[in-house]
C-alpha cells in the first residue's frame, strides 16, 4: 500500500524538507505551508485535469464548471451522451474532446479500471495511465500528486513549478525537466510536498502583484 499524504505528514515533511534546504525554508517562513490541495479520485477529476492541459487554471476551470451544470453527475455513460457542438460548447477543443471521450469508453468497455488506480504502486501507475490517448506525464503526475496523494512526485512538464524554482533559486533562465529533477534530489522521499510549496510561492507571488 502506497503511502498517502494528509494536512498533518505534509506540515512534518515542510518542515523536514526546511531543513535540507534553505530556499524552502524561506518560503515557508514568508507565506506559511502549501496546502494539500487534494482532489476526488475518479472520473471527474480526471476529466478537469485533461482539461487543465496546456491552459490556464481559470479557462480550465470555467470549462470543467460548464460541464457539472450541462450534466449534473459526471459520470462515463452520461458524457457520452453529448454531442459535439455542445462539447464545444463547453469548452472542450477537437483535441480534448476525443481524449476524454477515449477514457470513458474504456471505463465502460472495463479497459482501464480508474477505480484501482489507488493501489496501483507509482512503477505501475505511470504506464498503466499513459496507455490512454492523451494521458501523459503531467497528467499521470497531477492525479497522483493531488488525488493519489502520493509523497513523492514532481510533476513533468509543469511552467508554473520551473518558473517559480527560477525565481527562488535565481537562474539565468527557466530550468527544463532534467534540471530540475537533478537540483531536487534532496527533496526526496517528499518532493510532492516540495512542488506544492513552489506552487504556493507561485500562487501568492501573483496574488499581491
Amino acid at each position: 500500500m502506497e503511502i498517502s499524504l494528509n494536512e498533518s505528514i505534509l506540515k512534518e515533511a515542510a518542515d523536514w524538507l526546511a531543513t535540507r534546504d534553505h530556499t524552502l525554508a524561506a518560503v515557508l517562513q514568508a507565506y506559511g505551508y502549501p496546502p494539500l490541495w487534494d482532489r476526488e479520485p475518479g472520473f471527474a477529476t480526471l476529466i478537469y485535469i485533461i482539461l487543465e492541459q496546456q491552459v490556464s487554471l481559470a479557462s480550465a476551470r470555467a470549462a470543467f464548471l460548464r460541464l457539472q451544470d450541462y450534466l449534473g453527475s459526471i459520470t462515463p455513460d452520461n458524457f457520452l451522451k453529448i454531442n459535439d457542438e455542445d462539447l464545444f460548447r463547453i469548452g472542450f477543443s477537437r483535441q480534448k474532446k476525443t481524449y476524454a471521450r477515449g477514457l470513458a469508453e474504456a471505463i465502460l468497455k472495463q479497459d482501464f479500471a480508474i477505480e484501482s488506480l489507488p493501489q496501483m504502486p507509482d512503477t505501475t501507475l505511470r504506464p498503466y495511465m499513459k496507455s490512454l490517448k492523451g494521458i501523459g506525464d503531467w497528467t499521470v503526475d497531477v492525479y497522483a500528486l493531488m488525488c493519489l496523494l502520493r509523497p513523492d512526485v514532481l510533476p513533468k512538464g509543469d511552467i508554473a513549478l520551473y518558473e517559480s524554482f527560477r525565481v527562488l533559486y535565481a537562474l539565468d533562465a527557466r530550468p527544463n525537466y532534467t534540471f530540475f529533477e537533478e537540483n531536487t534530489q534532496h527533496w526526496r522521499p517528499w518532493r510532492s510536498v516540495g512542488a506544492r510549496i513552489l506552487w504556493h510561492f507561485y500562487l501568492c507571488e501573483r496574488a499581491v502583484k
